[in-house]
């Protein structure tokens, strides 16, 4: 029975030990929490600092866009009624071809 009261004894002491250091930690997660943990809100600038940065950016857009070289499309080509017609009329030669070629076969 006296072992299990030192056991008991060694086990109350490791418990205030653990209290202590509980509240150790709690004390710096306080303090910490003071110091770090007291922002509310997002930041919030001013017009005319919003109205700095716009130009800030335009000026660099502007910047990059001078050095880049400007590389003109050429736009499709179309072709006129005659020439199409000219192939569709090939087409068509191209195709009684075959469909003869398949009647003597």
């Amino acid at each position: 029975m006296s072992n299990l009261a030192g056991v008991v004894g060694l086990l109350k002491k490791e418990q205030d030990r653990l209290t202590k250091e509980l509240r150790a930690i709690g004390a710096a997660l306080t303090a910490f929490g003071k110091a770090y943990g007291t922002r509310t809100g997002a930041r919030k600038l001013s017009a005319s600092a919003r109205a700095r940065i716009a130009a800030a950016q335009k000026a660099r857009w502007a910047k990059v866009r001078e050095k880049a070289k400007v590389v003109t499309i050429r736009g499709k080509r179309t072709l006129s009624a005659a020439a199409r017609r000219k192939i569709a009329a090939a087409q068509r030669a191209r195709w009684a071809k075959v469909k003869a070629a398949k009647k003597t076969a």
